[in-house]
């Protein structure tokens, strides 16, 4: 038995892991945990190593219902176990996973974000105005580096009800030097007429090209299609999810984010199909929603 085998340990750990990095990352909490779990396994077998990581990745699931969750705790099974018959001993296979795993965290999740800003910031021309929609530290990244160039943006953000964390993404812009602006969701039409390009995050990038976002994405996208203003999605590849939603009744249940008020409705991801999407911009390169099929099936065959 290790100190992560029960579900209160496990959502203890991930509860602190959570606290203490600075952005609240899940996707990062979510790696800690699994390979915390990796260091501490007792199992004398592959197949008993990977019950209990899949285990593990179940339970966190469970405790925080979330897409980011799943879709980087399955490449990172995926990641760690993929050379496992190239180990002649146990021993050796365990002490690669634990390598494997630590490059995965740091390569494939913490240093994505900077290389997803790198790639954006080229998309970004000097003086561009730009509509974002909700918080995303993503794209707060690429506005960075976009600012740092010198380009003079100036950046339109949803408040995004029912939490309205765009005016948390406001002060953010705020603390980075970036000019910005609140507006209210429903004034996207008005707003969408000033602006040179949409961007906006994801917290999952879909096998059919389709994002699941926080809710007002989709419309966003629709209006943006309508008046022919280019809809950017910037997101670290670990997002991608063996997911093929065919309507709104198909996104998953969340628990991520803040409780809305009681009187307001609860969902809090809508989809986004890819037939609204301009390019998908990642640490892989600038994908098309078509290509993003391909580069799943490269992760897991």
């Amino acid at each position: 038995m290790t100190m992560l085998d029960t579900i209160d340990s496990i959502e203890t750990y991930y509860r602190q892991a959570l606290e203490n990095d600075p952005h609240h990352s899940v996707a990062i909490a979510t790696l800690k945990t699994l390979i915390k779990v990796l260091d501490q396994d007792k199992s004398t077998t592959v197949v008993g190593l990977r019950e209990n990581v899949r285990g593990s990745i179940d339970r966190l699931k469970s405790i925080e219902c979330c897409v980011q969750v799943e879709s980087v705790s399955e490449i990172f099974l995926r990641f760690i176990t993929l050379y496992v018959s190239r180990y002649d001993s146990f021993e050796a296979l365990k002490r690669a996973l634990s390598i494997r795993s630590d490059l995965f965290l740091k390569d494939g999740v913490i240093a994505a974000k900077e290389r997803v800003a790198k790639l954006a910031s080229t998309f970004i021309a000097k003086n561009t105005k730009i509509l974002v929609h909700s918080r995303s530290m993503t794209v707060l990244a690429c506005l960075r580096a976009a600012s740092k160039e010198d380009k003079n943006i100036f950046v339109y953000v949803t408040e995004s009800r029912p939490d309205s964390s765009g005016r948390q993404m406001c002060e953010l812009l705020t603390k980075e030097g970036i000019k910005n602006q609140l507006v209210v969701d429903a004034s996207i039409g008005i707003y969408l007429e000033k602006v040179d390009m949409v961007m906006v995050g994801a917290e999952g990038v879909c096998s059919s090209g389709g994002i699941l976002n926080k809710v007002g994405t989709y419309p966003l996208a629709i209006c943006s299609r309508d008046i022919n203003k280019p809809f950017y999605v910037v997101a670290e590849s670990y997002k991608f999810i063996r997911m093929y939603p065919l309507s709104q009744n198909d996104v998953p249940a969340t628990t991520n984010g803040h409780v809305s008020a009681s009187d307001l409705p609860t969902d809090k991801l809508d989809y986004t199909p890819p037939a609204f999407i301009t390019l998908i911009l990642t640490d892989l390169g600038p994908l098309t929603t078509a290509a993003i099929s391909d580069e799943l099936m490269k992760i897991y065959l």
